[in-house]
């Protein structure tokens, strides 16, 4: 009875431990790979590129190598060929619901595959699990896999809750639905005074960064990273309005890309600009 009762107490004592841990971040991996991860400890990935999006704004693209990975753990987990912890986002991320979408295309169209799409919670405290007399550590939990086969290009989407993201004024607008000539024209007159702004003694680009609570514009001015670029030659020269391409979001942010080019320009609540 006394060890039965030294049992409960130690349940009990987990579980509150679990109940009062925080989550600090979210983690996704994304990998597209041929091989069967339950039987081999290796698999191989599809060459190809991945798009991210958060909350329906353009992230980063990043290309996928064909290569042989590892097979691991219990839950035969594929190595990441795309890893994205939330947290590093900024402020795209949105106090309380959020969704991740990935866009796959691999290199050759008629190449059948699968599409493994893992998440977790990311905890500030350890929790401990005992089973056939081991004890494993970890601090994620609410773990999940999506995994799909696919031939061709291939979207997969989780949404997800955060209550880490700081929450940012425009968060709050509401979503713009249709861009006018005006809104098209303050945008770019925005454009260019903020490339103009790339000067010595970079005062302006330095307030600008101010706002941005990862960035330590205090460490920045004395490494003079900024300066050296500008040393180097670097001059940001602003695209006419026929190479801008706009994208709504379906929120206030509109994402500005010239033409042909990766991620240019954020923009919030155009109707105030």
């Amino acid at each position: 009875m006394k060890l039965r009762k030294l049992l409960a107490a130690a349940l009990m004592a987990s579980f509150a431990g679990l109940a009062h841990a925080a989550v600090i971040n979210v983690e996704f991996k994304f990998t597209p790979f041929v091989g069967d991860p339950a039987k081999a400890d290796q698999v191989t990935t599809v060459a190809g590129t991945a798009r991210v999006y958060i909350n329906n704004i353009f992230l980063a693209e990043q290309p996928v190598r064909q290569d042989t990975v590892p097979v691991m753990f219990e839950a035969r987990e594929v190595s990441a060929a795309v890893w994205l912890p939330v947290a590093s986002v900024g402020q795209a991320l949105r106090k309380g619901k959020n969704k991740i979408r990935i866009e796959f295309a691999p290199a050759d169209d008629r190449l059948a595959y699968r599409a493994q799409l893992r998440w977790a919670s990311v905890t500030d405290q350890v929790s401990e699990s005992e089973s056939e007399g081991r004890t494993t550590s970890t601090n994620q939990a609410n773990e999940g896999v999506d995994d799909k086969p696919a031939k061709g290009a291939i979207k997969m989407e989780r949404e997800f809750v955060v209550d880490f993201a700081s929450e940012q004024p425009w968060h709050r607008y509401p979503p713009v639905t249709a861009l006018t000539d005006a809104d098209k024209a303050a945008l770019g007159k925005l454009l260019k005074a903020r490339a103009d702004l790339f000067k010595p003694k970079f005062d302006g680009i330095y307030a600008l960064l101010k706002s941005n609570p990862q960035i330590k514009v205090d460490q920045v001015k004395k490494l003079k990273c900024l300066d050296k670029v500008y040393k180097l030659g670097v001059r940001m020269a602003p695209p006419s309005a026929d190479q801008i391409d706009y994208a709504l979001s379906g929120m206030a942010e509109v994402v500005l890309t010239r033409k042909g080019a990766d991620q240019l320009f954020e923009a919030t609540n155009v109707a105030k600009l």
